[in-house]
């Protein structure tokens, strides 16, 4: 797990902050994934992910392989990750990352703040290079990694199965630094 500490960082509405995750926060986690499931848009994942399953989950994950939640006034409200992109070696300094945050708290500019804190961080695990795997019906999602200069570079036509349905995935990147 990454000892990372995030600094304080500010929102619309209180004060929040970015930190490291820990088993603590594992019920807390599945539960905006589940809802995030729930809404059909954001993942191919399928729960329930409950407390012991989130603790498994993050006690199995690399140094290079962190998830941050991002707490304010109500609590822990998002969550992000990096994750090696392939196991393959010439794909090591590409990551791909997640966002979610809770509905409860959208709106707020959190997952923007959380984005933010992921390109920043992506660097030092010695990423070069950020890809999402954006569902088509996410609009939110795609707009957040717009607003942060990732670039549409595709779209894996019927990639998955979400509740039954075929769906597409967009696929979206920024470097972090020239490629060369």
């Amino acid at each position: 797990m990454a000892t990372t500490r995030w600094p304080m960082l500010v929102s619309v509405s209180s004060p929040s902050r970015i930190r490291a995750a820990t088993p603590h926060d594992a019920a807390e986690i599945g539960a905006i994934y589940d809802e995030a499931i729930a809404s059909g848009v954001a993942t191919f994942a399928a729960g329930p992910h409950d407390a012991e399953e989130r603790t498994r989950w993050l006690e199995a994950r690399s140094h290079r392989a962190p998830v941050w939640v991002l707490d304010d006034a109500d609590g822990v409200v998002g969550w992000s990750a990096l994750a090696p992109f392939s196991h393959r070696e010439w794909y090591d300094g590409v990551a791909e990352y997640t966002v979610y945050v809770a509905a409860r708290a959208h709106g707020r500019g959190l997952g923007g703040q959380m984005l933010d804190a992921l390109i920043s961080e992506a660097p030092g695990l010695g990423y070069w290079k950020l890809v999402g795997m954006i569902l088509e019906d996410n609009a939110g999602g795609m707009a957040l990694a717009a607003s942060r200069g990732f670039r549409e570079v595709g779209t894996h036509h019927a990639h998955g199965h979400v509740n039954g349905e075929w769906r597409d995935v967009t696929v979206m990147e920024l470097h972090l630094e020239q490629a060369r």
